[in-house]
């Protein structure tokens, strides 16, 4: 008769298994259309997930809600100036928003000496390299002036963001890093398996293959303050060994030192979470839509009717290295209709910059 009475009745320790059972089923359901939802009223990527290589193991995990440092290497010179103006700017608007784990900020001047946005932009001025050291790649000061900047500076969060002047916050930025797997953004040039031949120079086959090299650069990068101190000397190593080698300079050129830091960050045996939504990049990324930081490294040249004619100048551009020697004018003109949302943003996003930044005309009287 007992044994009866206890099939026909469930135990509780079973129907508290069933009980979680039926709560994960949910939650999994729940999150699936979740995450449906959101890449259909995306940016019209098509892409439900925006990290596109990440370890198995942290795709569990939240982000890591964890304050990052914003630093960014600059020069004294009206280009860098001006960018860097904008920069901050949009990060003091960004900071404190929903969304964002953006700590202090950062101007690492790598001059040796001061400026006259010493006031305006918190700076830490560090020497550059020797001289004749860079040989005319400017760039090669990054490395150097973070190694510098590690080791004298009093940094008081746990992890770097690593961005550069023509940097703009679209929106509100997280911390996507997840303990020591730092967030990188994919770049489609950085291609080391298709370089084995010139990266073994730097990286030999008894430190692992290739594949072990994350296509990336140092900037947008989130990491580890920790990590970083161990793979910037490694870093400036890399570069200046890459910069002395012919062979090696022909090919990466203006790249060269991004693809060291691919090289050093796996000498140290770190990879990084790929992020497709870290950046985008107009004129070729069309839209901004939930992307983080806007890089406007390439011209954007249209005619009037909203075409573009990249390569040959346009009726209507918008070039940063049109204002090598000062600031571009407030209120820029808005392109013509038809020019990618992505273009529009960043025009305008400078505009109002400009409009608003204190003395921004008189920028060069300092």
């Amino acid at each position: 008769m007992i044994g009866r009475k206890n099939m026909g009745r469930a135990s509780p320790l079973l129907l508290v298994l069933l009980a979680l059972g039926f709560f994960f089923a949910m939650y999994n359901l729940l999150t699936l259309v979740i995450q449906y939802k959101d890449s259909s009223s995306g940016a019209g990527s098509g892409i439900p997930d925006p990290v596109i290589r990440m370890p198995t193991n942290l795709r569990k995990l939240g982000k890591s809600n964890l304050k990052f440092h914003v630093a960014l290497t600059a020069t004294d010179a009206p280009y860098s100036q001006w960018q860097c103006r904008i920069m901050y700017y949009w990060y003091k608007k960004m900071k404190n928003m929903p969304g964002s784990d953006m700590g202090k900020f950062t101007r690492v001047l790598h001059s040796g000496r001061g400026d006259h946005l010493m006031d305006e932009i918190p700076t830490f001025v560090v020497d550059p390299l020797p001289e004749g050291l860079d040989r005319g790649y400017i760039v090669l000061n990054r490395p150097w002036a973070f190694v510098q900047w590690l080791e004298k500076a009093t940094i008081e969060e746990e992890y770097i963001l690593m961005a550069e002047p023509d940097h703009i916050f679209a929106n509100p930025l997280p911390n996507l890093a997840h303990g020591d797997n730092p967030a990188g953004y994919p770049f489609f040039y950085i291609k080391p398996t298709e370089r084995e031949k010139i990266v073994r120079k730097f990286y030999p086959e008894e430190k692992g293959p290739v594949t072990d090299i994350d296509p990336i650069g140092n900037s947008p990068v989130i990491i580890k303050k920790s990590l970083l101190e161990e793979i910037s000397p490694t870093w400036v190593n890399v570069s200046l060994r890459m910069k002395d080698d012919p062979e090696t300079d022909k090919a990466f050129g203006w790249v060269l030192e991004m693809y060291a830091y691919a090289v050093a960050s796996a000498l140290h045996g770190v990879r990084h979470i790929l992020h497709e939504d870290f950046m985008l990049q107009p004129p070729w990324d069309l839209e901004v839509g939930k992307r983080f930081i806007i890089h406007y490294t390439y011209g954007c040249d249209y005619n009037m009717k909203g075409e573009l004619t990249y390569g040959k100048i346009g009726e209507w551009r918008f070039d940063k290295r049109s204002y090598l020697s000062g600031p571009p004018p407030k209120n820029l003109s808005l392109p013509p209709p038809g020019v990618p949302e992505s273009v529009v943003r960043l025009v305008t996003m400078v505009n109002e910059a400009t409009a608003n930044i204190p003395g921004w005309d008189s920028l060069n009287s300092g």
